[in-house]
């Protein structure tokens, strides 16, 4: 037992680091312009794409437009940085933290396997900067897989500490994975017990309800009708 929550808090730990290295990660080289004719690069971190971060440019300062997915996935991570510090003193964040992380991640994951012009703004640069070309850096990897190796924090540090918490209380009987089997199971047999109707009786049913929506259809038709033909008379 003592091993198992040695292990508990080990996973506790990484995911906060893994989720705080994803945050660091987002102040890195997240895109690399070349220019049409490829002599010069520029380099774009995370950070910049997301919240509209000044760019030099041919002696000029340059405020980007917010590329709006990467900021989603940034607040994202900053909101699982939150929920895995609150795991330490609330319960309840062990499903809140892996979750947010995981769906930060996978969006992550989307946004890397994409062509970058589809998630990086690169206005206003565009109109002083004859780019050619746009390549994603390696944070952009770095983060998708700091986010997942989070989540796969979180949801072992969610089991172990739930193991825990079952092995050393009077009432829980059920860990989480035995709780799913037993819902399974229990689901099953719940479908067993479903009485499918026959040919005829769909068919029966199908077209008693075609004929009510088309005798409620005209109703409401001729109720409308007839309304505006008054007010045609009134007015």
């Amino acid at each position: 037992m003592k091993l198992t929550k040695a292990c508990n808090k080990t996973t506790q730990i990484l995911m906060i680091v893994a989720s705080v290295a994803a945050l660091v990660l987002f102040f890195l080289t997240f895109a690399t312009v070349t220019s049409s004719d490829g002599k010069s690069t520029l380099d774009l971190a995370g950070s910049q794409l997301a919240w509209n971060g000044d760019v030099e440019l041919n002696g000029q300062t340059v405020e980007m437009a917010k590329s709006t997915d990467i900021w989603f996935c940034f607040i994202l991570t900053l909101v699982g940085i939150l929920f895995s510090a609150l795991t330490f003193k609330f319960k309840g964040m062990r499903y809140a933290a892996p979750a947010v992380t995981l769906g930060a991640g996978i969006y992550m994951l989307v946004i890397a396997c994409s062509k970058p012009a589809e998630f990086v703004d690169l206005r206003p640069i565009d109109t002083v900067y004859s780019w050619g070309s746009i390549e994603y850096g390696f944070a952009v990897w770095g983060v998708t897989i700091a986010l997942l190796l989070a989540a796969a924090f979180g949801v072992a540090h969610l089991l172990l500490d739930d193991y825990v918490f079952v092995s050393t209380s009077k009432t829980a009987k059920y860990t989480i994975p035995k709780r799913l089997v037993r819902f399974i199971k229990d689901y099953k047999s719940e479908v067993k017990k479903i009485v499918w109707p026959t040919r005829k009786t769909v068919f029966k049913n199908t077209v008693i309800v075609l004929a009510i929506c088309l005798i409620l259809g005209a109703f409401i038709w001729l109720v409308d009708f007839g309304l505006a033909q008054l007010l045609d008379l009134i007015f």
